[in-house]
Protein backbone atom coordinates (compact mmCIF):
# COMPACT_ATOMS: atom_id res chain seq x y z
CA UNK A 1 0.00 0.00 0.00
CA UNK A 2 1.58 3.33 -1.17
CA UNK A 3 0.42 6.94 -0.39
CA UNK A 4 -0.39 8.99 -3.38
CA UNK A 5 -0.67 12.79 -3.60
CA UNK A 6 -3.27 14.45 -6.09
CA UNK A 7 -3.31 17.50 -7.06
CA UNK A 8 -5.26 19.81 -10.36
CA UNK A 9 -1.96 20.91 -13.00
CA UNK A 10 -2.38 24.52 -14.43
CA UNK A 11 -2.68 22.21 -17.60
CA UNK A 12 -5.86 20.69 -17.09
CA UNK A 13 -4.38 17.10 -15.97
CA UNK A 14 -4.74 15.40 -12.33
CA UNK A 15 -0.38 15.27 -11.41
CA UNK A 16 -0.32 12.22 -8.99
CA UNK A 17 2.91 11.64 -6.86
CA UNK A 18 4.29 8.80 -4.42
CA UNK A 19 6.05 10.94 -1.49
CA UNK A 20 7.98 7.45 -0.45
CA UNK A 21 9.46 6.80 -3.58
CA UNK A 22 10.95 9.89 -4.58
CA UNK A 23 10.54 11.23 -8.38
CA UNK A 24 7.66 8.73 -8.39
CA UNK A 25 5.26 11.49 -10.31
CA UNK A 26 2.29 10.77 -13.41
CA UNK A 27 -0.45 12.28 -14.69
CA UNK A 28 -3.41 11.90 -16.40
CA UNK A 29 -6.69 13.69 -17.84
CA UNK A 30 -9.22 12.40 -15.45
CA UNK A 31 -8.59 11.25 -11.77
CA UNK A 32 -9.38 7.92 -12.97
CA UNK A 33 -6.46 7.73 -15.56
CA UNK A 34 -4.04 9.30 -13.04
CA UNK A 35 -4.53 6.83 -10.43
CA UNK A 36 -3.93 3.85 -13.19
CA UNK A 37 -0.78 5.62 -13.89
CA UNK A 38 0.67 6.47 -10.71
CA UNK A 39 0.01 2.48 -10.17
CA UNK A 40 2.28 1.52 -13.11
CA UNK A 41 4.88 3.66 -12.33
CA UNK A 42 4.69 2.71 -8.71
CA UNK A 43 5.14 -0.88 -9.95
CA UNK A 44 7.80 -0.16 -12.40
CA UNK A 45 9.37 1.98 -9.95
CA UNK A 46 9.63 -0.88 -6.96
CA UNK A 47 10.94 -3.51 -10.30
CA UNK A 48 14.01 -1.43 -11.44
CA UNK A 49 14.60 -1.24 -7.41
CA UNK A 50 14.51 -4.82 -7.61
CA UNK A 51 16.46 -5.14 -10.37
CA UNK A 52 18.85 -2.73 -9.24
CA UNK A 53 19.16 -5.14 -5.62
CA UNK A 54 18.23 -1.41 -3.95
CA UNK A 55 16.03 -1.69 -0.71
CA UNK A 56 12.75 -0.77 -1.39
CA UNK A 57 11.49 2.03 0.79
CA UNK A 58 8.96 1.67 3.53
CA UNK A 59 5.69 3.91 3.46
CA UNK A 60 5.19 5.84 6.58
CA UNK A 61 2.10 7.99 6.07
CA UNK A 62 0.08 10.33 8.08
CA UNK A 63 -2.35 12.31 6.58
CA UNK A 64 -4.33 15.12 7.44
CA UNK A 65 -6.53 17.71 5.60
CA UNK A 66 -6.82 21.13 7.59
CA UNK A 67 -8.66 24.44 6.33
CA UNK A 68 -7.20 27.74 6.92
Amino acid sequence: MREIILRHGEDGYWVVECPSLPGCISQGKTKEDAIANIKEAIKGYIAALEEDGLPIPDEHFDTQVIVV
